[in-house]
């Protein structure tokens, strides 16, 4: 059973399943996340993870920051692994052939927005329409940051990538980010959630409920990445405090596809050009031939969070 986190001492001095030797940058926003997943609960756990900067980081043969069953497989096939892991336990939990048969074990799957968005959504797709019991969580630092820079299904409109540069004839990436946790829900998931590390009893509330409900669930979780958002090392938690105080990153989870609750209001919305003025990556977008760029970004941020709270009222 999931033990309840009251506050940060006891979150603080709770047992470190994630050790703090790896390699990954300094600032990087996967650690915390990962740490709180396994730091939220007493159940024994399994977990996969895609190719990405948490695997390459994490597990640097022959060591590894993993005190606990985990398995790296290639870039799409995370949930597969855990869902595949997830039939044989309950197949010999059946059996009756579990060395300890009253033992609590919840599956996880971790994927970067390359991996979740774009490469892996077939597999994470499948494995949530056969509705298996694990809970997949997305580090979304909106690019593809381990190999080299790319843009993502992820990455928001705007932002200068690799593959959607910035310069004279391109304000950088075109599209729009994708709203996977709308179609996780819309997937028939029981529970979704978009949460970040800044508000970090929050993040774990929505890890516990994952990780005590029956079926698949999705997490989408911001991780701001120093290296490609272009920021300092030591500045994660305030951009991670820009993007939920400004909306770019809005707080809520959905239930059984229907119920919206938002998670976090803001008690003073700041404009979103404050948010994208934190990063590197937006720079140029401060341009007076790219001031349409921001417009579009605070309309849309607008629209959405006047969409979220009307599903909030509507319960529908």
């Amino acid at each position: 059973m999931s033990k309840i986190i009251k506050n940060l001492k006891e979150f603080s001095t709770s047992n470190d399943r994630f050790e703090g030797a790896h390699l990954l940058c300094p600032g990087c926003a996967h650690s915390i996340i990962v740490r709180e997943l396994m730091n939220c609960t007493d159940d024994e756990l399994v977990i996969s993870t895609n190719t990405g900067c948490l695997e390459v980081s994490t597990a640097v043969y022959p060591y590894t920051s993993w005190d606990t069953s985990w398995i790296h497989v290639g870039f799409e096939n995370s949930a597969t692994t855990a869902s595949c892991a997830e039939a044989m336990y309950k197949a010999r939990k059946r059996k009756g052939t579990l060395k300890d048969p009253d033992s609590s074990v919840k599956f996880v799957a971790f994927g970067g927005d390359g991996s979740t968005y774009d490469i892996g959504f077939q597999w994470l797709s499948g494995a949530v329409e056969r509705g298996h019991d694990f809970t997949y969580i997305c580090l979304d630092n909106e690019v593809y940051a381990n190999t080299g820079g790319q843009r993502s299904s992820s990455t928001p409109i705007g932002a200068s990538t690799t593959t959607s540069p910035a310069g004279r004839v391109s304000y950088g990436e075109k599209q729009n980010k994708k709203d996977l946790v709308g179609i996780m829900a819309a997937h028939g998931a029981p529970y979704v959630a978009q949460v970040a590390p800044n508000k970090w009893k929050l993040m774990v509330k929505s890890f516990q409920k994952a990780l005590a409900t029956d079926g698949p669930c999705y997490i989408n979780a911001m991780s701001a990445c120093t290296t490609e958002w272009k920021f300092a090392p030591n500045e994660t938690i305030d951009v991670s405090d820009l993007a939920t105080e400004s909306l770019v990153f809005p707080l809520y989870e959905i239930i059984d596809g229907k119920e919206l609750n938002i998670l976090y209001r803001p008690k003073k919305i700041i404009p979103v050009k404050d948010y994208l003025a934190s990063q590197g990556r937006f720079k140029h977008l401060f341009k007076p031939e790219n001031a349409h760029v921001l417009d579009e970004w605070q309309k849309r941020v607008d629209a959405q969070w006047e969409y979220l709270q009307r599903r909030e009222e509507a319960r529908v």
